[in-house]
């Protein structure tokens, strides 16, 4: 497929958006573009955080990651299914009951301004970080085989992706989101499905034969139990995944934006339970996915790409989709999966992020009417233009598996907002409110010192997901040291 093709290709998926952006919208108030209006339908919301959720990195990076780590990545998602339930049933009421626009607002009303802005401020750096991850893999992905032939700089690649979330996003925000990601998810796992079934017929396989092939078993390991040291053994990556979650849907302003769209408390619920069971089906598939591409590659004496002199194994799905030989059709598909994959997490990224900073540092709210959509209008433009640096940035200094940089950076931005809310909603203390900044950053930097010492320091133990309940620990903590008497 060639580099024009591929691009009119983007050009249609892209039509396809801004006819759904007209749509919806239409009404440029403000309420829509952070609510919309309270009116989304639950199933529609649950299908859409599907691909919201996996994005980019799953799509691409996890399967990459199955070489590595085999299929232990399901222990984590075990974890994630534990922690929706705690998201649906302790922090989801919450906000429901204060009827708040951002998240963050709770500790605002719990212990004041500084807990406030404290909160809110770890959600930017950990929403930007994780944002630019996820449109970071997608314009390598372009750049190596569409804009490399043309000479076009990585930099461009960059502003070009962004500008395409940001044209579909100015009006509608998350009224525009929720649609744009139902049609997002359904490419996604197209994607999938029809790369399996190339993959296997070209191996002469039924999906039969490849469950039940030796080839398999050398990847197909999920549960580590052999030695508690090690940094996949079970009951870490359970633990983990299941803060994970807490933390990056349940304290995130992205994720929760989605669910407070929904018409009530009790439909948000369905949402998150029902999105929680697809999505262990679906991650389980993506590293089936995974397998196969690993045994696809051997067969075939594929090489695994390099990337200014790295190796990357994020890319091999997309090195075999494109060049592997399998057809125009797999080629299609996998270009419309991940453009989806990608999109369908950052445009909601870059909304939620526009939410955060209009509501949380400039109190929108209290401007008016006219100056509320002028300045929604402006931060949405900054917010798009600190993704584009950040993700230049990450060319020059990435060097691992992508989603493991991602949870390996929830540990250190998440836990602070986990130690404030569990201190919020699990004790009736006061604290002074103008130290929380302070606990929070040395919660951050004790966790950064703990997750460089050497094993061989710690007897061989290796640290793992476990450091994010662990930050918050040391948050909670410190604001037991900084209560009221």
């Amino acid at each position: 497929m060639q580099p024009i093709h591929i691009l009119l290709l983007i050009a249609c998926y892209f039509g396809i958006l801004l006819l759904i952006s007209y749509f919806t919208g239409k009404n440029a108030e403000n309420d829509a573009f952070f609510r919309a209006n309270k009116q989304s339908p639950w199933y529609i919301v649950a299908f859409g955080m599907i691909g919201a959720s996996l994005s980019g990195v799953t799509f691409i990076s996890v399967p990459g990651w199955v070489e590595g780590s085999q299929f232990s990545y399901m222990q984590v998602v075990l974890g994630f299914f534990a922690g929706y339930f705690i998201v649906a049933f302790v922090l989801m009421p919450i906000y429901y009951k204060l009827n708040v626009t951002s998240i963050y607002q709770f500790l605002e009303q719990r212990f004041g301004i500084v807990s406030y802005k404290t909160g809110a401020f770890f959600f930017f750096i950990s929403r930007v970080l994780g944002a630019a991850f996820r449109l970071y893999l997608v314009a390598i992905v372009l750049q190596k085989y569409v804009f490399d032939e043309w000479n076009v700089p990585f930099e461009i690649t960059v502003i070009l992706s962004i500008v395409l979330i940001w044209v579909y996003t100015f009006k509608g925000g998350i009224k525009t989101i929720v649609w744009t990601d139902t049609l997002q998810t359904l490419f996604m796992l197209l994607a999938v499905a029809v790369a399996i079934y190339y993959i296997n017929n070209s191996i002469d396989w039924s999906f039969s034969d490849f469950l039940h092939a030796e080839d398999l078993k050398k990847y197909n390991d999920i549960f580590v139990f052999d030695s508690f040291l090690v940094k996949n053994h079970f009951f870490k990556s359970f633990i983990g995944g299941m803060f994970i979650t807490i933390c990056m849907t349940g304290l995130d302003q992205d994720m929760m934006q989605k669910n407070l769209t929904c018409r009530n408390l009790k439909d948000a619920q369905k949402n998150m339970i029902s999105f929680s069971t697809i999505l262990i089906v679906v991650n389980f598939v993506f590293l089936t996915l995974g397998a196969l591409l690993f045994i696809y590659a051997e067969r075939f004496d594929i090489a695994i790409p390099v990337v200014d002199g790295k190796v990357k194994t994020d890319l091999l799905f997309p090195e075999i989709a494109i060049t592997g030989g399998l057809g125009i059709m797999l080629t299609i598909f996998f270009l419309l999966g991940l453009i989806a994959a990608a999109y369908s997490s950052a445009d909601s990224a870059l909304t939620s992020l526009t939410t955060s900073f209009c509501v949380d540092f400039l109190a929108i709210e209290k401007k008016d009417k006219d100056d509320q959509i002028k300045t929604r209008k402006i931060t949405h433009i900054l917010m798009s233009l600190v993704l584009i640096v950040v993700i230049i940035i990450f060319k020059y200094v990435l060097n691992e598996n992508v989603i493991s940089n991602l949870l390996t950076v929830a540990t250190y931005t998440y836990g602070p907002l986990l130690g404030l809310y569990a201190f919020g909603i699990f004790t009736k203390y006061k604290i002074h409110d103008k130290y929380s900044w302070i606990v929070a950053l040395c919660s951050l930097l004790i966790t950064i010192v703990i997750a460089n010492i050497p094993p061989k320091l710690l007897g061989g133990y290796q640290i793992g997901y476990e450091l994010l309940p662990f930050n918050g620990l040391m948050t909670f903590i410190g604001l037991i040291l900084i209560r009221r008497k």
